[in-house]
């Protein structure tokens, strides 16, 4: 598989890197409810502080995820906002700056990613981060901070599909809708490598890719009904739903009888259970696990090679309107992720 590189080999950043006490503010990128991506700003707030089992990390990347821009118009996980003005974010790339007791294995200085319980907590578009343990990981090695978050919601939310609902196996046929995005990517990766026979759906220009990534069959969902070309499947990943061209119901058309949809969107498809019941088929939606564990072993096929994360833009901190406009125009390949600070 080809990606673009991002920065060289030996620009690979140690495992542990010098650690300074935090400042009492940090730049973070704020809104005071929902609306339009220019109701983003950049402000200073207060360095938050780590309690019991918690981590303070200084950010050096942050991932974005559809998600964020959904919450940001008012969608998504607003719902759960205590508060505002908020700072969204889930995924980052950091250094430990605080750990919760000497001998914890997350050592200050040690190069970390993972996903912070927003909108529980702050979210990662800000300099510092509080994170529960339990949702981190060293970061791999071979990656950059900025591939690294890249990585966690989306190869999390793409395990969790494949691996631990999908099951994924030598021979079963898998048909995965919008494979070249942030989770689409990854989703295709693993199916192909726990041996399924993965058929995805994209754009003219992402069919090469998405071979290369491992799918044996790519469809152009502009120019072909994918209904018309694709046989009996045994599970449907479903990133799009109805929200484009009726893409959930005609999924249930080429399941075979108790195969599997499933149904990823929050809001694309309110009434998928009873089509699929109608139909005669299993169907379930799927929210991502913050699992640390699980982030460990990505992180090992992530050194391997036997996966690998695509960052398509990287915006600065200061761009995340831009960034969000480009977020919900949906064509990007891959990932977009926020520069934030120096490794």
């Amino acid at each position: 598989m080809r990606f673009r590189p991002l920065r060289s080999a030996a620009s690979a950043s140690p495992e542990k890197v010098d650690v300074a006490a935090p400042p009492s503010s940090m730049r973070a990128v704020v809104y005071d409810g929902p609306g339009p991506a220019d109701a983003l700003r950049e402000e200073r707030m207060p360095v938050p502080q780590p309690a019991m089992s918690e981590l303070l990390v200084r950010v050096v990347a942050a991932g974005m995820n559809p998600i964020d821009a959904k919450t940001r118009a008012g969608r998504g996980v607003t719902g759960a906002i205590p508060s505002y003005p908020t700072t969204l974010g889930f995924d980052f790339s950091g250094v430990v700056v605080k750990s919760p007791f000497e001998a914890h294995p997350l050592r200050p200085g040690e190069q970390v990613f993972g996903m912070v319980p927003f909108p529980r907590s702050g979210g990662s578009y800000a300099e510092y981060v509080v994170v529960p343990t339990l949702s981190v990981a060293r970061k791999p090695a071979a990656l950059s901070h900025v591939e690294a978050a890249g990585v966690p919601l989306a190869a999390l939310t793409a395990w969790g599909l494949v691996v631990e609902t999908a099951h994924a196996h030598e021979g079963q046929r898998v048909l995965i809708h919008a494979g070249s995005g942030g989770v689409g990517h990854f989703a295709v990766q693993l199916a192909a490598y726990f041996g399924a026979h993965v058929t995805a759906t994209g754009s003219a220009r992402n069919l090469p890719w998405l071979r290369e990534l491992g799918a044996a069959v790519a469809v152009d969902y502009a120019t072909t009904r994918f209904e018309d070309v694709v046989g009996e499947m045994d599970v449907v990943i479903d990133l799009v739903g109805n929200a484009h061209d009726d893409t959930g119901s005609r999924s249930l058309d080429v399941l075979r009888p108790g195969g599997l949809y499933i149904m990823v969107p929050t809001g694309a498809w309110p009434d998928y259970a009873a089509a699929a019941a109608a139909a005669g088929v299993r169907a379930t939606t799927y929210k991502v696990v913050p699992d640390g564990a699980v982030l460990a072993t990505l992180a090992r096929l992530l050194e391997s090679g036997a996966i690998q994360v695509y960052v398509d833009q990287v915006f600065d901190l200061s761009e995340a309107a831009q960034a969000h406009r480009e977020l919900e125009r949906g064509h990007s390949r891959g990932k977009l992720v926020l520069s934030i600070g120096e490794a």
